[in-house]
This record gives structure tokens, C-alpha cells and sequence, in this order.
């Protein structure tokens, strides 16, 4: 049986998702649910999207991704049902499957407008519960993707600027996410790296006015207390301090400016 999947800024505190689980096994009472997350940061899709591309591509064919951040709730947006390769995403059209979108063949696309597969008093407030959570039930009991509604050509994406050449070598980018250890998590990849000309061992990071060093392989690699950019699981560059918090330490916060060079 397909495996269903939650990722969502509701938090552990209240009943949000519960309530999707509840509806969720009223359709699908044998589904294997799993918990991406749900301490997303409140409307924040940026780091929504971040965290849904990096543990997409973990989980079997068949799956069904239910990724509920979702600051326009009630209003005109759009919610989507899309299927990259084996796999099925819902989410609001707000940019969520920016990420996966560039890293993913899209095989189809359809706007949610079936209203027969919602619950039967639909809140404007909780989409989450009254039309996600019963459109993935549907759909994990086997239901065609095209009962959901109509195809789609729009997908709403960030506007997530890519690392840009410096015209004396290296390349300007961004902190793009800082995860729970305060792990600072740049746009920078190791591809891009790759077509840097230096030579990768001579390449120093900086963020902000702060020069790091040069890359390292692990954290460890530097003392306990000590700022190391390496590349990380997530196949970008990183500034971490071993056994610290590198965001606090170097003040950096999405948007701050990391060069290599």
C-alpha cells in the first residue's frame, strides 16, 4: 500500500494533525503515515520547499506527499495534485515544489477542484483537514489522478536566485536554509563548485565580511568550537561549527551573502 506523507508549520502543541490523520484513515484505514515534519517555520515556503525536495526522492514509488504551508488559505489560490516520476505531491500553488520542480521530470499536473472528494463542510481556515487530507484517502485507495480535476499548465515557483560568477573567479550565492543544529545551508552546490576554475582546494568560503577557510571533507575535520565549510548530505556547500551553531555565531540567516572565491 502507498505510503502517505505530512510535512506542515502546524507544530505538536494542537490538533491540526490529528485531524489530518483522522480524515486521512477514514479512507485509508490501513495507510502507513509518516511525518516529515511539521515544525516548518510558520508561512515560511522557502523552507517548506527546501525540506520537501530533500526527502523526496528517499521514500518508495507510489508515495503521496501532502505538504501543507500555506499562507493564502481560504483566498483564490490554487491547490495542485503533481506527479514527478512515481510519486504524487498536494500542496497549495504558493512555489512548495519550487525544488522539486527543477530537479524532477513533472508528468502531470491538475488543479484540485473535485468537490465530491472533500469533506462535507469545507472550512476556509483548514484546508489541510477539509480537502487535502480526504483527496490523498481518495487517491491512496487507488483513485485516478484525473478524478482530482482538471490538468494544469501554471505552477507557481520561488523566485530563488541561483550562485552567480564573479568576474575574477568564484561565485557569489546565499544562505538558502539553516537547519536545526544552526547548520548554515547555502544555494551553492557541489556542481556548481566543480565549474568553478580554481582548484577546489585552494577556494575560500566567506560569509558576509567573515572568511572561513578553505573546504573540508566532515566537521570534524576542525576542533570542537570551530567554523568548517564542508559539503553537506544535502549536496551544498555548508558552514557548520563542530558541535556548535554556526548561524549564531556568524549571524547568518537566509539572504545572507556567502562567497567562494
Amino acid at each position: 500500500m502507498s505510503v502517505i506523507t505530512l510535512l506542515s508549520d502546524f507544530g505538536a502543541a494542537d490538533h491540526y494533525v490529528a485531524c489530518m490523520k483522522g480524515v486521512i484513515l477514514q479512507r485509508a484505514p490501513t495507510a502507513q503515515i509518516v511525518d516529515i515534519t511539521h515544525t516548518i517555520q510558520p508561512q515560511d515556503v522557502v523552507h517548506a520547499a527546501f525540506v520537501l525536495r530533500q526527502a523526496f526522492e528517499y521514500f518508495p514509488p507510489g508515495t503521496i506527499h501532502i505538504a501543507v504551508v500555506d499562507p493564502g488559505v481560504g483566498t483564490t489560490r490554487r491547490i495542485l495534485a503533481a506527479r514527478y516520476g512515481n510519486q504524487t505531491i498536494l500542496a497549495p500553488d504558493n512555489g512548495l515544489m519550487t525544488f522539486i520542480h527543477r530537479d524532477f521530470v513533472l508528468d502531470e499536473l491538475r488543479a484540485i477542484e473535485n468537490s465530491r472528494l472533500y469533506q462535507n463542510e469545507v472550512s476556509n481556515t483548514f484546508h489541510g483537514r477539509d480537502i487535502f487530507a480526504p483527496v490523498a484517502g481518495h487517491l491512496w485507495q487507488g483513485m485516478l489522478m484525473e478524478k482530482v480535476g482538471p490538468i494544469s499548465r501554471q505552477l507557481e515557483l520561488l523566485n530563488i536566485d541561483r550562485p552567480k560568477s564573479l568576474e575574477r573567479g568564484g561565485l557569489e550565492g546565499q544562505v538558502l536554509y539553516v537547519d536545526h543544529f544552526g547548520n548554515v545551508i547555502s544555494n551553492i552546490s557541489a556542481t556548481d563548485l566543480k565549474n568553478v576554475r580554481s582548484p577546489l582546494e585552494r577556494l575560500n568560503v566567506h560569509v558576509g565580511p567573515l572568511r572561513i577557510g578553505n573546504l573540508h571533507t566532515t566537521y570534524s575535520d576542525v576542533k570542537p568550537g570551530e567554523i568548517v565549510a564542508v559539503i553537506g548530505s544535502t549536496g551544498m556547500l555548508e558552514i557548520a561549527v563542530n558541535q556548535g551553531n554556526a548561524a549564531s555565531h556568524l549571524r547568518a540567516a537566509p539572504g545572507t551573502i556567502v562567497v567562494v572565491r
